[in-house]
This record gives structure tokens, sequence and C-alpha cells, in this order.
């Protein structure tokens, strides 16, 4: 299963972006989909995860401001940004994780998008 993520850009603080990732590939169904960020020197942190189920989990930093949202009919994961800061700064990548079917059997899949980047002016 393949992802592929847009909506990246240079912004200034306080606006907002509207970032997408659209998942491909095969007959698949998708059990839960992230949205994590990566800033220069730091580590890979979880930003919105929403489960098959609905549920949502979001960081503390961006509970609030940021909104992750799904439409199934079109495999595609969003996640609206608003009031966005400096320290949001960084590539965004999506994640997606389920069960990707075969002819004759299925098998399990973990996949990462591209990244885009996501750059907040002072």
């Amino acid at each position: 299963v393949q992802l592929q993520a847009s909506g990246g850009g240079l912004v200034q603080s306080g606006e907002s972006l509207k970032l997408s990732c659209a998942a491909s590939g095969g007959i698949f169904r998708i059990r839960s989909m992230g949205w994590y960020r990566q800033a220069p020197g730091k580590q890979r942190e979880l930003v919105a995860a929403l489960s098959r189920d609905g549920s949502t989990n979001y960081a503390d930093s961006v509970k609030n401001r940021f909104t992750i949202s799904r439409d199934g009919a079109k495999n595609t994961l969003y996640l609206q940004m608003d009031n966005l800061k400096p320290e949001d700064t960084a590539v965004y990548y999506c994640k997606a994780d389920g069960t990707v079917f075969y002819s004759d059997y299925a098998s399990e899949f973990s996949s990462w998008g591209q990244g885009t980047l996501v750059t907040v002016s002072s």
C-alpha cells in the first residue's frame, strides 16, 4: 500500500494549512492512520492518530489546533492545521496500518508516506 502526502508549504504564524494523504495499491483495509512530524535535529513524533472506530489521539502541543479526519471512500487522510506556530515547522509524514488482500491470502502492512514540508514563519 502506497501513501502520497501533499499540502505542505510556507505560511505565517497564525495561518492554516490542510495536509492530505492518499492511500492506494490493491485491496486493503486500514486499521489506523496517523500523522507524524520530524523537525530538524529532532526525533519523529506522533502528531495525531485516527483509528478505524473513529477514536483520535493528539499530541498535547497540537490539541485544539489540529484536526485529523478521513474520507473512507477516497482512502484519504487529512490534517487540518489551524493557528500554526513556528514550532510546528517540520516534515510531516503520514502512516497507515492495516491488511492488504491478495487473491489467496492476506497480509498486514505498515506504510509511510514520503513527507511534506511545513514551514511556519514568525
